[in-house]
């Protein structure tokens, strides 16, 4: 567990699958302006226990990190962080992405979510660069990465797909200062 001022960040367990599950349908519209297409099952109880499951294997194997995003004073779980496309080899990098509730945005905590990660990220996984990508147009989360220490890059044009549209994507990152 990794804590700030307001907020906590953990691996997911399993007994997190039922607060995931309401988490994800609370916030089900809000999110889908900034995510992929998902299925129904994606907002059963089953698929978020198996997603925990598949996501403690991806972290065993070095290759994605889940967590959640906890009120310090609640243990609400109000977010999601990870850290996906691990590279390792010459390359040392990785992305990062979350979504948090919406009506905890604008309060810092994905802020602070995201600085512990970076830290996570550079001092127990010895990564060099993370990379982010963000819809031009969502500038709450450009703010949020660079309060972080990301610097723009340029814009990935048509980079992701998102709610079934080919979107471009402002490239964030942040490069570890100790390498």
């Amino acid at each position: 567990m990794l804590t700030s001022e307001n907020i906590y960040i953990r691996p997911f367990v399993e007994d997190d699958a039922e607060e995931l599950v309401h988490f994800q349908i609370k916030n089900r519209k809000f999110f889908e302006k900034f995510a992929m297409i998902r299925d129904n099952d994606f907002y059963t109880l089953d698929v978020q226990k198996q997603s925990i499951l598949d996501a403690r294997k991806l972290a065993e194997e070095d290759k994605d990190y889940q967590f959640g995003i906890f009120l310090n004073d609640h243990n609400q779980l109000i977010g999601t962080i990870n850290l996906f496309g691990v590279l390792r080899g010459s390359l040392q990098n990785c992305f990062i992405g979350y979504f948090l509730d919406k009506k905890h945005n604008g309060k810092g905590y994905t802020t602070e979510a995201v600085k512990l990660m970076v830290e996570y990220a550079f001092e127990k996984l010895h990564i060099h660069r993370i990379e982010a990508g963000v819809i031009p147009h969502n500038i709450g989360s450009i703010r949020v990465l660079e309060k972080a220490g990301f610097h723009k890059e340029g814009i990935a044009i048509k980079n992701v797909k998102i709610n079934g549209r080919w979107e471009d994507h402002q490239v964030l990152a942040i490069i570890n200062p100790t390498d």
